[in-house]
């Protein structure tokens, strides 16, 4: 929607800007009519803007991996929204696009078909050392509409493209057809696309199987030759579970290695958590490995794993100083003004952008460095030829139950350890293990949801209890160390460390509070027992 998107976009320091775009997708008839909308959820006017000549050219490795991820790059000219365009999956009917100028300013026919470095670097991690190239050129005639309000306000566009699609490179053939797509106008309200999608409905039109031309474009042109129409995900063993171990374990890691691409690009938009996601991807997966090691060889996995930890300590950096601001952040709000002795806000502030610019660099130079992209080169060749053991070809239900029970067992003693030693450094020591331990039983328990249903959903739930409890503790612990240094640079400045001490005392009472609390927590976590719940 070339006169509705301004409001929505977002300016990274890349060059590009992004915008969501949220729009459904039907086949049209031949004639590509379209059904009266006056009226139809607070329409109260159909306005045609004419048809204007749409030529792309979408890009992709030669097995095409941005397909399989549901990723699209095109070079576009014609329309008002001229330029290249990457569009990245969100949700169902929901995408990021980012868009980048042709370079150079001779108008549409302009610029270089080289795709731009910035875009380029997005998708890094699913292109990784592959060539980027012409896969499908699509030219289209787009009629299309704004669907106005009674204030005259653009509240979505419909228009209909009658579309050519030719396959390039190594492949051939050509396909076309006519489609209606309608776009919700930024900020609008969802809810109209809805009452639009039933009147189109009624009038016969039917929602396209295909999530983008480019996908019908690539189907309906497939070959069946290599590299072709799927892709990476072609190249993996099938993605159905089958029932046994083995089917729903690589399931999960299959979903997790999904998650850590999908996070990868918008770790490197520097998006709102997603660091943190794209961190907790890499631990599921870690503790995967770990945990399921009946099912698939350690031999192969735990080198990985072992990348899998370097990934998680380096996206951490930039992350765990975040949460801890905001912990600290919180617990000077709550001291009494007459209380807040010295600069303590601005020491705060001050400790809490230092080295923010220095971890953000940090990240992408991770994320783009040789050893991260082998790391994803491993992950895409274990799941293509799978280390599968014995176990693994039993059923889910015989195998997964003994998995969580082991892991079971390894907390239980942690968590036993740990309480029989004295308050201090050990049994801090002793507590922060027993919840790396936890949050394992934990990721296995979800793991094993599909397979094993309300036994490893309620196991799950119950480890996730015990990990809160210890996780506070934890973050207790490295509080009181960040507290104790701004004492000393207070002191040092010549300032008051009053509110840091009595910050320090504070984080000391609640970390005693949850070990008393612990017992209580791990008792209601193993009834009723976990053996009887999960049929052992």
């Amino acid at each position: 929607m070339a006169d509705t998107k301004s409001e929505a976009d977002r300016k990274p320091r890349t060059g590009t800007r992004t915008k969501r775009e949220i729009e459904r997708k039907y086949d049209a008839a031949a004639d590509g009519t379209l059904p009266d909308l006056t009226g139809v959820g607070g329409i109260a006017d159909v306005v045609g803007q004419g048809v204007t000549d749409l030529d792309a050219v979408y890009y992709d490795t030669p097995d095409e991996r941005l397909a399989a991820a549901s990723i699209t790059l095109r070079r576009r000219t014609g329309g008002a929204e001229a330029g290249w365009h990457l569009k990245l999956p969100v949700a169902h009917g929901t995408r990021d696009e980012v868009h980048a100028p042709l370079s150079g300013n001779s108008g549409d026919s302009g610029g270089s078909d080289e795709v731009p470095e910035a875009l380029r670097d997005l998708v890094r991690a699913h292109v990784r050392g592959a060539d980027l190239a012409p896969v499908v050129r699509l030219r289209s005639a787009r009629d299309v509409h704004h669907l106005l309000g009674g204030d005259g306000a653009v509240l979505a566009e419909i228009s209909v493209d009658g579309v050519l699609a030719e396959r390039l490179g190594t492949g051939s053939g050509t396909v076309a057809w006519t489609e209606i797509e309608v776009e919700l106008a930024d900020g609008g309200d969802p809810a109209l696309l809805d009452k639009v999608d039933k009147k189109l409905r009624k009038a016969g039109v039917k929602p396209s199987a295909a999530a983008s031309k480019l996908a019908r474009a690539l189907a309906e042109t497939a070959t069946g030759g290599p590299g072709r129409a799927g892709g990476a995900a072609a190249r993996e063993k099938p993605r159905t579970t089958d029932g046994t171990a083995g089917g729903h374990v690589l399931a999960y890691c299959r979903k997790q290695r999904d998650a850590l691409l999908s996070w990868d690009v918008a770790a490197r938009q520097d998006l709102p958590d997603s660091v943190h996601k794209m961190r907790v991807a890499t631990r599921r997966l870690r503790s995967a490995f770990k945990s399921y090691r009946k099912v698939l060889d350690r031999t192969v996995t735990d080198p990985l794993g072992d990348e899998l930890k370097w990934l998680a300590a380096e996206l951490g950096v930039d992350r765990d100083r975040e949460v801890l601001l905001e912990r600290l952040t919180a617990a000077v709000d709550e001291v009494p003004r007459t209380l807040l002795l010295g600069p303590v806000r601005a020491r705060l502030q001050v400790w809490g952008v230092a080295g923010r610019a220095d971890a953000r660099q940090l990240t992408l130079a991770v994320l783009d460095s040789e050893r991260y992209l082998r790391l994803v080169d491993r992950l895409d060749a274990l799941l293509a030829d799978p280390p599968l053991r014995e176990a693994a070809a039993a059923p889910a239900a015989d195998v997964l139950p003994g998995v969580l029970l082991k892991d079971y067992g390894r907390l239980a003693g942690r968590v036993g350890d740990a309480l029989s030693l004295a308050p201090g450094q050990e049994r801090d020591t002793a507590l922060h293990e027993a919840r790396k331990a936890a949050k394992r039983a934990r990721y296995a328990g979800e793991a094993a949801k599909p397979a094993l249903g309300g036994p490893a959903a309620r196991f799950a739930k119950r480890m996730k209890a015990v990990q809160t409890v210890l996780g506070e503790h934890q973050d207790s612990v490295v509080a009181r160390g960040t507290l104790r240094d701004l004492a000393v640079q207070a002191h040092a400045a010549g300032e008051s460390a009053f509110v840091w001490g009595l910050l320090y005392g504070r984080e000391e009472a609640d970390a005693a509070a949850g070990e008393r609390e612990l017992p209580e927590v791990w008792e209601r976590a193993a009834r009723p027992k976990v053996r009887s719940a999960l049929g052992g």
